[in-house]
């Protein structure tokens, strides 16, 4: 039997992070290493709460938490709920503009290097910066499906204003994902369908 179409899509975070946000409000960390620190902390949250463990913030230019974004592919039934999808998504209503480049300098912070789908919404976002935790290879090695990225991703990036930080805390990022594959939690991906 062929479902009805939903009249309404929505991706919500979920209540445990809303609530770690509220307590927390305002959110400045000053630096490249403090906002992948809190990324990294939210990433393993998500883990443990169900969720997958990839976690994405935007800061604003003085460090202010803009959006943050976890995984939410398996407990939303929704395979675009990245969590770079979800920060992005945030920040723009957070902003009101689909550019958030018109509302000044952002910095887009991920757990983990964005697989093929989030790295074509980097530039569309108006970021101005990705700085990045754990690399491809490693969400591969524990079984993730990054999708097929360009080699020259970081040269085209860079083309269009974009500048890239690579392996912030790599180790700790990579234990995350680590961590959640020991756990047995679901490795998902549209080949392991």
């Amino acid at each position: 039997m062929i479902p009805t179409p939903p009249s309404h899509v929505a991706l919500d975070l979920p209540p445990w992070l809303v609530e770690n946000l509220e307590r927390r409000s305002p959110v400045v960390h000053n630096d490249n290493e403090q906002q992948m620190a809190f990324v990294l902390e939210i990433a393993a949250e998500n883990s443990r709460q169900g969720g997958g463990p990839f976690a994405a913030a935007v800061y604003g230019s003085g460090g202010e938490l803009v959006s943050l974004g976890v995984n939410r592919v398996v407990p939303d039934s929704t395979p675009i709920a990245h969590a770079e999808i979800m920060a992005i998504a945030a920040a723009g209503q957070a902003l009101g503009t689909w550019d958030v480049r018109s509302r000044g300098e952002f910095t887009l912070v991920s757990s983990t290097e964005p697989c093929a789908m989030c790295m074509g919404a980097v530039p569309w976002a108006g970021v101005r910066s990705l700085v990045i935790g754990a690399r491809d290879e490693d969400a591969r090695a524990v079984g993730f499906d990054e999708g097929n990225k360009p080699a020259d991703w970081r040269e085209h990036l860079a083309a269009v204003g974009i500048t890239v930080t690579r392996d912030l805390l790599r180790d700790e990022a990579a234990k995350i994902l680590l961590d959640y594959a020991s756990s047995g939690a679901p490795i998902y991906n549209g080949s392991t369908a």
